[in-house]
């Protein structure tokens, strides 16, 4: 028997349009309160005439208060939000993306969020919702939380919300040569802060010499850090375009000779992958290296946008995650194939 959103889709499709397109405005309100109209157009890419409109209607209807500083979502709206969340799965079909991705990447569990986030930042965020979401079914009081840097673990920490236990962030490695909002050790500050947890540093470069690894790592401080590092039991990491991650981190001209004879596609805890998911260089770095992972509880891979879908497909062919959170359009790229 077909579901009822089936049938509505049948009968009434522009009603499910209407239905979605104001969905996805709540969620953008109360991703970036308090903003204004001509803001939630940008960032939606919508008219600004047509959100105008939207928002009198779903002001109107309780699920947003427009102040003098701009729009929130009211508790009603977040309700709304909340109810809806799993119907708009089945009409934007995520669910049927869902399980067509576990099957191709062959992990165990996948989670998608509408949008690409290569264009639109608020999509990073839902990303991060999700991932916090997934948090809050699989902390214990024991637990200790590795993070990775980046821009994507950053919207996680933004969107970062109380976990119910006394967890510990740490980072899972030494920082790339990046903005400080985006280095390891500031992201687990933040989250460790909006969870109501505790975190440690790691002020270590990344990469870094043979020579200098070995007296890092008999410092006490840093000894102390990896201890925690090692011991943890849920991993937060992103997945780099190798390209991309080998410019961040000033890679010499022969490295950069050799990433590419190889056929570099991916990138995660310094370690360089071909579209087999082999290893075709590894960076020295402070931190989580790649064999950890296979004795972690939770290994959860956050990484979105049509731009990250080779990246991703090829870090999943070695299959050390067990978890992948992505959006809409990494996942029907990966499905598409190539070219990418």
């Amino acid at each position: 028997m077909r579901t009822f959103t089936e049938l509505q889709q049948k009968l009434v499709p522009d009603l499910l349009k209407i239905m979605q397109q104001r969905y996805f405005i709540l969620q953008a309100v109360e991703n970036f309160e308090p903003i204004g109209r001509r803001g939630l157009a940008d960032h939606l890419n919508m008219t600004e005439r047509y959100v105008r409109s939207e928002v009198d209607f779903l002001h109107k209807q309780a699920l947003l208060d427009v102040t003098s500083k701009g729009m929130y979502i009211s508790k009603e709206g977040k309700l709304v939000l909340e109810q809806l969340s799993g119907m708009m799965r089945e009409i934007v079909g995520l669910s049927v993306l869902e399980k067509q991705i576990r099957e191709k990447l062959k992990v165990r569990n996948v989670i998608i969020v509408p949008g690409n986030s290569d264009e639109y930042e608020w999509v990073k965020q839902e990303m991060g919702k999700a991932c916090v979401t997934y948090l809050k079914k699989i902390v214990t009081t024991r637990s200790i939380i590795a993070v990775t840097g980046g821009t994507t673990m950053a919207a996680i920490a933004d969107v970062m919300t109380p976990l119910n236990h006394r967890i510990l962030f740490v980072p899972a490695r030494g920082g790339v040569g990046e903005k400080a909002e985006n280095q390891a050790s500031s992201i687990v500050s933040q989250m460790a802060h909006k969870a109501n947890g505790e975190y440690r540093q790691l002020f270590v470069p990344d990469p870094i010499s043979e020579s200098a690894y070995q007296t890092l790592i008999d410092e006490p401080m840093i000894r102390d850090v990896l201890e925690h590092i090692k011991g943890s039991n849920i991993v937060i990491h992103g997945i780099g375009d190798a390209n991309t991650m080998a410019k961040r981190r000033k890679t010499s001209e022969e490295t950069m000779r050799k990433l590419i004879t190889n056929h570099a596609v991916s990138e995660a805890f310094g370690y360089y992958f071909n579209q087999d998911g082999a290893v075709v260089h590894k960076v020295r770095t402070v931190g989580l290296q790649l064999e950890d992972l296979s004795s972690i509880d939770h290994v959860i891979a956050v990484a979105g946008g049509t731009s990250k879908a080779e990246a991703i497909e090829s870090y999943f062919k070695q299959g050390k995650s067990d978890l992948l959170i992505t959006d809409e359009a990494a996942a029907e790229q990966i499905l598409r194939g190539k070219p990418f």
